[in-house]
């Protein structure tokens, strides 16, 4: 049966080149794999196993870098240029450096492994088709769906760095999500008293992100500070960390993103949890009517940061993909 989904893949594949740059690029890499490489990479675009992500070691769907020769890396590398910020490619290569790095510190273990990152594609790339494809590894997933050649949606994004900062070695001093946590500690000690109170809902953490790898994210109740009741300075800083978050996407997705905040930004609600000092086990979360982000350093006692952004409406561009395939289009479930 698996054969027969990579045949038909392959015969709507073959011949069609994407105008829309990501979807060129993507075009490009699965036509650099070989057919036997091709059919680890490609699912239907209704399969579930868009849905099965996580940011933990494991064996997970799609091709990884260890099986891809020079040139398909090659292949890799731009598309994932194309889909991503500089900074944003930048950041991604800093996470998966801190596989050697984390590989050292506990006795070789082996698990630890830079090449054991995935991409995933779920339908053809295409300018008028719903597609979607996912890079993803230890502390790093990345989902992207489009329509009609536009990206429609992003999340869940998943940035996760272990040790949060580099102690020793050559990497010394890296901390590919410093700005996540310098400008939340920006926020958090513009805060009077009453206002840290309000934003400080729990004296301990709850050990990760509350999401996890759901499907659906939800975190209950709405508590924390509002951006109603902050300064307009706070106000600023507040967009200052979302932007933040938002910076390993491309400059337009990050615009999207924006927007889309200004339309629910008096809806925002910021919340802390854990020790307010920079050192130790702390979580804050910034909730909005469709928006989740979420940022958890409680491993390590604080050297193990967590990070993830959630649209409630939007996450893995389910809604497009749901009304192409109730009204008739559906190929058939994969799991």
């Amino acid at each position: 049966m698996k054969f027969v989904l990579v045949v038909i893949l392959l015969a709507t594949f073959i011949g069609q080149t994407p105008k829309s740059q990501v979807a060129r690029e993507a075009h490009a890499f699965l036509a650099a794999l070989t057919i036997e490489q091709r059919g680890k990479a490609a699912y239907p675009a209704d399969s579930n196993q868009l849905y099965n992500w996580h940011f933990v070691p494991r064996d997970r769907p799609g091709i990884p870098w260890s099986d891809l020769n020079e040139a398909q890396k090659k292949e890799a590398q731009t598309l994932l240029r194309a889909s991503l910020s500089k900074i944003g490619y930048q950041k991604i290569e800093e996470i998966r450096a801190l596989e050697p790095v984390l590989r050292e510190i506990e006795g070789g273990n082996l698990s630890r492994d830079e090449n054991r990152y995935s991409f995933a594609f779920f339908g053809n790339p295409s300018d008028t088709k719903p597609w979607a494809w996912r890079y993803e590894g230890h502390h790093l997933s990345l989902t992207f769906a489009y329509r009609d050649g536009t990206l429609v949606a992003s999340t869940p994004q998943f940035l996760g760095s272990n040790p949060a900062e580099v102690l020793t070695g050559p990497k010394k001093g890296n901390r590919p999500l410093a700005k996540e946590q310098d400008l939340a500690h920006k926020l958090l000690e513009s805060l009077n008293p009453a206002q840290l109170a309000k934003a400080k809902i729990a004296n301990e953490t709850k050990g990760d992100i509350v999401t996890g790898n759901a499907r659906r994210a939800a975190v209950e109740g709405n508590l924390g500070l509002s951006y109603r009741e902050m300064l307009s300075p706070q106000k600023q800083a507040l967009m200052d960390l979302l932007r933040a978050h938002a910076e390993v996407q491309s400059e337009k997705e990050q615009a999207r993103r924006m927007k889309q905040i200004e339309g629910e930004e008096l809806d925002l609600v910021f919340a802390w949890m854990g020790t307010t000092e920079r050192k130790g086990r702390h979580y804050y979360r910034i909730q909005g009517k469709n928006l989740l982000v979420e940022y958890d350093n409680s491993q390590g006692n604080g050297t193990h940061v967590h990070t993830v952004w959630r649209n409630l409406t939007e996450d893995f561009g389910s809604d497009p993909l749901k009304e192409h395939y109730e009204h008739g289009h559906s190929h058939g479930h994969r799991s």
